[in-house]
């Protein structure tokens, strides 16, 4: 019997953070090794686990995998939280690729400085309320039904439920989007995902300057990223 998957990334949200979604979504318990050191990071790489040399990493039914995507996709299939055919997975993806593009902007605001944080605050409340939002808001008004897909629940509800509170942490945006408005109350109750959100779970806090920091000594970075 496999037993629960491993996370391997730093103590905070990153890319790991959607993943860290779908598996308590499933209701799926894991385990999380945080990296803390330079020298765990570089452990891990002479191991050979991380196969680009990167994390997230996640030991997972006797894998170690990488890359976000491919993640997301496995535990999404193997959770039946990605459709019953092609057509349903090829919506799954298209409305989780458009989440990615809005929670990518928000991915690198902690690293911004001062001044960036600024305008990128501003692009990404531009940006959620004028493109991406609407766009779900459709999808939403215009089947009439309680999922992205209609009456199923799938990842894609997942993400996009991620993707409005990291934005809402920058601005009140969903005035104006009444649809939005009831999916995030209706996906925000299901069992799992309030568990989830609940003080004491697995989901990370909104990045702080000693994630930062420490992302920043593991991985060696020494520059400041730019806003868009």
């Amino acid at each position: 019997m496999a037993g629960k998957p491993k996370l391997y990334y730093f103590d905070g949200r990153g890319k790991m953070e959607s993943i860290r979604w779908l598996l308590a979504a499933a209701g799926v318990e894991f385990e999380e090794e945080f990296l803390e050191t330079r020298e765990q990071h570089e452990k891990l790489l002479q191991d050979g686990s991380p196969l680009f040399q990167q994390v997230p990493m996640a030991e997972i039914d006797g894998m170690k995998m990488v890359q976000t995507r491919a993640l997301l996709s496995y535990i999404a299939a193997k959770y039946n939280l990605y459709g019953e055919d092609l057509k349903e997975r090829a919506l799954i993806d298209m409305y989780v690729g458009g989440t990615d593009d809005l929670m990518g902007f928000i991915l690198i605001f902690p690293f911004l400085s001062a001044e960036d944080k600024e305008k990128q605050r501003a692009f990404i409340v531009e940006k959620a309320t004028s493109k991406y939002f609407p766009a779900y808001e459709k999808v939403l008004k215009d089947h009439g039904q309680d999922f992205l897909l209609g009456n199923s629940f799938s990842w894609a509800d997942v993400h996009l439920l991620e993707a409005i509170l990291m934005v809402e942490e920058k601005s009140d945006v969903l005035t104006g989007f009444p649809h939005l408005q009831a999916f995030k109350a209706r996906i925000g109750s299901i069992p799992t995902i309030k568990k989830f959100l609940q003080p004491g779970s697995q989901r990370k806090p909104v990045p702080d300057d000693k994630y930062v920091e420490t992302v920043r000594r593991v991985l060696r970075m020494y520059y400041d990223m730019k806003a868009n």
